[in-house]
């Protein structure tokens, strides 16, 4: 990756609803194929970080976010180089019914069980203290 060109922005939706929150897996031919992740994804050229994951979650769960709140932020550099700038909202209000229309499975868990799947490396940090504090992050 080119240094100057900085991290890929990624915006990803923590999404509650009835003491839990919405995970998703990986496809297996999809880069980290079968691991863990928040619903979300890339900011593109001229989007804003809110734009994209309001885009992200039509596109993937058929979902449109009615309100959220930013969580946390940071910077993750996997081994290869890749620099990803994650974005964390908390996702409470949403018209629609997720449907999985991108992934291998989707599931609903308890903010203290999150530790037990096995989450892409850049939000691995993120899920423990998610699970620590009963998803009060």
């Amino acid at each position: 990756m080119n240094p100057a060109s900085g991290p890929i922005t990624v915006a990803a939706a923590v999404i509650e609803r009835d003491g839990r929150i919405l995970i998703c897996r990986r496809r297996p031919g999809d880069r980290h194929g079968l691991k863990w992740e928040f619903p979300g994804g890339k900011v593109e050229l001229g989007e804003s970080p809110e734009r994209a994951l309001g885009r992200e979650l039509e596109e993937e769960l058929g979902i449109k976010p009615e309100s959220f709140e930013e969580m946390e932020r940071y910077v993750y550099e996997y081994p290869d180089g890749l620099q990803v700038r994650l974005i964390f909202y908390r996702v409470r209000k949403f018209t629609g019914e997720p449907r999985n229309l991108a992934f291998e499975e989707i599931r609903w868990e308890r903010s203290e069980r999150l530790p037990e799947y096995d989450f892409l490396e850049g939000d691995a940090d993120f899920v423990q203290r998610l699970a620590q504090s009963s998803g009060r992050v």
